[in-house]
């Protein structure tokens, strides 16, 4: 799984999520992310079509909605998405949010009935701690692949990465800009000028240093770069250890449906 790839949340203007997809494959990202939710499976799947790079060397990402984690709910769902992204397969597939209709024996047999099938390639999970992982995992039999949660130097997720590491689970960073919050926010700006980069590439490059992939939202061909040119940035040792003493705690998503005992 690539280390950096597109978010498409809230990128629901039909051209404007084709040409973002498109853009950014064109541009060398190869992991793409989407969710049922989003409403926008068929323009990423026709962002992916119209862009020059086979369908092989993307990583396909999407998430079944916690109104559709029912045994039969999930296999429909699921085929639905595949036929709006285009594809026969996803390279990853998550529970979206351990909430609603999810039910781990009934909702994790029919993500094992994918995976079987060779419908999704790896399972994965999303806004679940370490006890939600553990019981997942009691009723899979596929390897649990990744768990994607809200990331950034704003939320650093210690135990959530320390977790992760523990038990060889990637760890996925949607919001990894914190809606934006980083910009302007020391002692990341600094940070930036100091390597003539923005804010926004240090907290990807502070994310990439902790193991963990970043998926941020961005639709103009400009954020597209300026995220992708993150993967250059080199922070220094002193660096990681300032923004890891960054105090402030400042969680941007939190439903009422999300888990009770947040970090």
């Amino acid at each position: 799984m690539p280390m950096l790839g597109l978010g498409t949340w809230e990128n629901d203007d039909h051209e404007a999520c084709v040409q973002s997809v498109e853009t950014a494959l064109e541009m060398g990202y190869r992991h793409i992310d989407t969710a049922q939710i989003y409403g926008n499976e068929e323009a990423v799947g026709e962002g992916i079509e119209t862009a020059d790079v086979p369908r092989e060397d993307i990583f396909l990402a999407t998430k079944v909605w916690i109104s559709n984690l029912s045994y039969d709910e999930v296999l429909a769902t699921t085929e639905e998405s595949l036929e709006k992204l285009g594809t026969d397969y996803v390279d990853l597939l998550y529970v979206h949010w351990p909430a609603r209709e999810y039910a781990p024996a009934e909702t994790l047999s029919a993500f094992d009935e994918l995976y079987d099938d060779g419908v999704i390639r790896r399972v994965g999970v999303s806004n679940f701690e370490p006890h939600h992982v553990d019981e997942a995992r009691e009723h899979l039999d596929a390897p649990v692949f990744a768990n994607q949660v809200e990331c950034h130097p704003f939320l650093q997720q210690d135990e959530l990465r320390e977790y992760a590491d523990e038990e060889s689970l990637e760890l996925v960073a949607y919001s990894p800009l914190a809606r934006s919050d980083v910009i302007g926010a020391e002692p990341l700006t600094e940070i930036a000028d100091r390597h003539g980069a923005s804010e926004p590439q240090v907290a990807l490059a502070w994310l990439r240093e902790k193991g963990v992939t970043a998926i941020p939202k961005a639709t103009s061909e400009a954020h597209i770069r300026d995220n992708w040119e993150s993967l250059t940035l080199e922070l220094s040792d002193d660096e990681i250890a300032t923004i890891d003493d960054i105090a402030r705690r400042d969680r941007k998503v939190d439903p009422d449906f999300g888990p009770d005992a947040w970090e």
